[in-house]
């Protein structure tokens, strides 16, 4: 558990690659469409990292303090991603503004766990859902586009 695994499409016969990083099971890998050697990852351990396929262990790692149940990179920045918290928290980030804390870090929903994050392609909204089915639209504010 928490171990992410390289496969090869052409042949499954094994692994080309297991990255270790995260303690609990991950529930999230998303590929920088920018940087085809960067992804992101995030985890019930409370973190998500940032890794480049080469290397075997994460280059950056952010501790959100609560389990991550889904995290995005955005459409239109290299550096920006969001991830949603079980605690009912949207985070979102942007390295070339801060490589510590995220930009913003809003409470959604009270009673559920944010369990998806998806950005909007052509306009600056981002959607949330939860583990009870809700969804949540959420126009972002001219500093995070």
């Amino acid at each position: 558990e928490g171990k992410i695994h390289k496969c090869s499409k052409a042949y499954s016969g094994q692994y080309l690659e297991t990255y270790e990083g995260h303690h609990m099971a991950v529930y999230a890998v998303k590929w920088n469409k920018f940087h085809p050697r960067v992804f992101l990852s995030c985890s019930a351990d409370w973190t998500v990292k940032l890794w480049d396929h080469n290397i075997a262990h994460p280059i950056m790692s952010f501790d959100l303090g609560n389990a991550v149940g889904d995290v995005e990179w955005s459409p239109y920045s290299s550096t920006v991603f969001a991830a949603v918290t079980s605690d009912g928290k949207v985070h979102v980030f942007d390295l070339n503004e801060n490589k510590h804390e995220p930009l913003c870090e809003q409470k959604v929903v009270k009673r559920a766990k944010l369990t998806h994050v998806a950005f909007n392609r052509e306009s600056p909204v981002l959607l949330v859902g939860d583990d009870r089915g809700g969804v949540n639209s959420l126009k972002l504010s001219p500093n995070l586009r």
